[in-house]
């Protein structure tokens, strides 16, 4: 009380804002172990209270300590100060979309480079950007500023020659009589074309052949570039089935033992045909 009769009518005032604050923020708190103020809690109190000498703000009941009340009335001002100091100026502009779009589709279509090649491939085409500028829009966009160039992945193989690449494999099916048959697929990797060589309940060295010979015509009928053709260590792919390929131009890639990823886009085709048809149809 006798602190209170010192004080100006001001002073008053502002405690007992500063209370009634306090109060509001303890109600949307009810029943909580811990209290937060939010920067919207923090500012009116820290506007009220910082002009109170430091003996008053003890003498508050308060559900902070006077030093954090100033400490936020401390941030508010340089807040505002920087807010002042820096007109119409919010930060550092943002680079234009076709600038962003250029450099992705440069990273993209030369996976070897790295930021510092792609950021001097745009300065020959007179777009100046900071080094930084690149490594950033490269590292949002999922892409590795500098990445691994010693070595080739078979992932980034395939994808660099999907327009040269065919992949063939056989699946195998029971009809409703119980008959297994084989069936020849060989599918594009560039469009995703899948051609069916045949059915067969024996796959024989001749009909294999066959096979070839069908596919290599089909080849040539549509204009295809087609210069390798991935299959897995099958028994039923005869010798001469190599040698046909090859007389067109096909060299056949064959993935090592027991690992179907390295012919992962027939295999993929293969699973989804057996999930999506055969498992739903009566042969």
């Amino acid at each position: 009380m006798l602190r209170l009769l010192s004080g100006g009518d001001r002073d008053k005032d502002a405690e007992i804002l500063a209370l009634r604050h306090q109060i509001t923020v303890l109600q949307r708190h009810l029943g909580e172990q811990r209290i937060r103020f939010e920067p919207a809690d923090r500012a009116p109190l820290a506007a009220l209270l910082h002009r109170l000498p430091r003996p008053a703000l003890r003498g508050l009941q308060l559900l902070v300590r006077p030093d954090t009340i100033l400490k936020w009335h401390r941030d508010l001002v340089a807040r505002r100060h920087a807010a002042v100091s820096r007109p119409g100026r919010p930060g550092r502009p943002r680079t234009l979309r076709s600038i962003r779009t250029l450099v992705l589709r440069v990273a993209r279509e030369n996976p070897g480079w790295g930021y510092r090649r792609v950021h001097g491939e745009l300065l020959v085409l007179g777009i100046k950007v900071a080094p930084s500028t690149v490594w950033e829009i490269l590292r949002e966009a999922g892409i590795d500023p500098a990445p691994e160039r010693s070595a080739t992945t078979w992932a980034d193989f395939v994808r660099s020659q999907a327009e040269a690449l065919l992949a063939a494999d056989f699946i195998e099916t029971v009809t409703l009589s119980g008959a297994r048959l084989y069936i020849l697929a060989v599918i594009e990797h560039a469009s995703r074309r899948i051609r069916i060589l045949g059915a067969t309940a024996h796959p024989t060295a001749a009909w294999v052949t066959q096979a070839a010979r069908n596919l290599v015509m089909d080849l040539q009928d549509v204009g295809s570039n087609a210069r390798y053709l991935i299959r897995d260590r099958d028994g039923k792919y005869p010798g001469l089935f190599d040698t046909i390929l090859a007389d067109a131009g096909i060299k056949t890639v064959r993935s090592g033992v027991q690992m179907p990823r390295m012919n992962a886009i027939i295999e993929r085709w293969v699973r989804t045909c057996r999930r999506e048809l055969l498992d739903r149809t009566l042969i």
